[in-house]
């Protein structure tokens, strides 16, 4: 049966080399081997068996790697923490998924009653919570062997070099969610070394690339906008592609971040239930760089349409990957979010233009109707962060008893502007109906822990 631990132990690299990069040490692979079938051996002392979960609440991130592998060595299945969450977060996460041990950075505790999970699962990892509370998806070790192939296949090309070594991976971002644990894996699929961060600092971040030689990786929208705010930070050579993730970017930052620094900014488009299943190659980037702005074209064997469009082309976004996540922890499916076809309801607004590429205009939930006129948040959005007293704003649809909705700017600012300049800043590019009625000021944007805005606790 298909086991992800076969990354780690089966690594191309020779025993001696390097292959996992941290802050505060490095491993070769013998010494990654050795920790991870050491920790493994412990794990079974503690009675964890086939199918029962491990919390890891480690602080450093290549531990985190090391007891995701033990843990999958024995058959279990890995549920990460984050190590900075407060002791009411932690408690909740176990009180759903029933681990048989926490493993913290004082060791491996035991706890009773533990869940057994199906045959296959091999890790959790939560929703947004941008729509509600947020849910354990479960994955699998078959399904998530083939999402990284799913990627890597085109990325890799027709006739590979086998002798030309891939790059070091770098990870920018916590080893509790799952674009740290996909960025980990991708790379040791692709027969890479791993440079991982415990957290993320714009200083730490351009010294590990140019000390490791990076030329592609991947950042979340909220470490591109500090990367392009950081004036010590004028260089990141030779970073030549990022690839964003975790959140929606905007088209603002994404040029304020190529201005900066000359590198190419690419979206991608996934979900934690199907994992990535829309995105870029270099190729597409050379041969499209009028397209930069869209997520992509949709990954080989993945199939989707746009249900419902409206006269610009623009519906709900519905996706069938080859695979998805097996449920969530509560013993809930997708059978609610599928089509009669099975295809997967993602929630997102999109266009598909006749290149084949898709284009984001929103999420579902988020579309303001007024009066009848649709509006686009990520529209008005991008017309006032440009504006240079705007640090972040969100606009959301409020009730109004006449027009059903009216739009509304929460917005926070890193200079003195008054509300009629930000009105009238959107009115030299927007139609009326598009224009805030209300400017909301607020000294931060709610933001779930992968970055993204957390609409709902927007409030007029």
């Amino acid at each position: 049966m298909t086991n992800l631990a076969t990354l780690l132990f089966e690594h191309p690299f020779g025993a001696d080399e390097p292959l996992i990069h941290g802050t505060r040490v490095d491993w070769t692979k013998a010494e990654a081997v050795e920790r991870a079938s050491a920790w493994a051996s412990e794990l079974r002392a503690a009675g964890v068996s086939a199918g029962q979960g491990v919390a890891v609440r480690r602080s450093h991130a290549p531990d985190v790697i090391l007891a995701m592998h033990a843990i999958w060595s024995i058959d279990a299945v890995f549920i990460p923490v984050n190590p900075a969450l407060p002791e009411a977060g932690v408690t909740e996460i176990l009180d759903t998924v029933n681990p048989a041990a926490l493993f913290d950075d004082a060791g491996i505790h035991p706890a009773p009653d533990a869940v057994v999970h199906p045959e296959g699962v091999a890790f959790a990892t939560w929703t947004s919570g941008t729509t509600g509370r947020p849910k354990a998806v479960l994955h699998t070790h078959e399904g998530y062997l083939e999402l990284l192939d799913r990627v890597l296949g085109p990325l890799r090309g027709t006739a590979p070099d086998p002798a030309r070594r891939p790059s070091p991976n770098l990870i920018p971002v916590s080893m509790a969610l799952n674009a740290g644990i996909y960025n980990v894996l991708f790379g040791l699929r692709a027969g890479a070394p791993i440079v991982v961060m415990d957290k993320f600092a714009t200083g730490d971040f351009a010294a590990l690339v140019a000390r490791h030689g990076i030329r592609s990786t991947v950042l979340p929208p909220a470490a591109m906008a500090m990367l392009s705010d950081d004036e010590s930070i004028t260089d990141l050579a030779p970073l030549r592609y990022v690839r964003s993730i975790t959140a929606p970017l905007s088209p603002f930052q994404a040029r304020r971040f190529t201005a900066k620094f000359g590198v190419t900014v690419l979206n991608s488009y996934g979900q934690a239930e199907m994992g990535e299943v829309i995105g870029w190659t270099a190729a597409d980037a050379k041969a499209h760089p009028d397209k930069i702005g869209a997520i992509g074209r949709p990954h080989p064997n993945v199939a989707i349409r746009i249900e419902a469009p409206d006269h610009n082309g623009v519906g709900e976004l519905v996706v069938r990957p080859p695979q998805h996540a097996a449920g969530y922890a509560d013993g809930t499916e997708f059978a609610d979010r599928l089509t009669a076809d099975g295809f997967i309801r993602t929630g997102d607004l999109a266009r598909l233009d006749d290149d084949g590429f898709v284009w984001i205009e929103g999420r579902l939930g988020d579309l303001i109707n007024r009066g009848g006129n649709k509006i686009f948040p990520d529209e008005v959005e991008e017309v006032l962060e440009a504006h240079p007293a705007v640090r972040e704003v969100a606009v959301v649809g409020h009730l109004d008893d006449r027009l059903g909705q009216v739009p509304v700017a929460f917005v926070a600012t890193v200079g003195e502007v008054t509300d009629e300049e930000l009105e009238a800043a959107c009115r030299a590019q927007l139609v009326a109906y598009k224009v805030p009625v209300r400017f909301v000021r607020i000294e931060a944007l709610p933001r779930s822990e992968v970055g993204k805005v957390l609409r709902s606790r927007l409030t007029p």
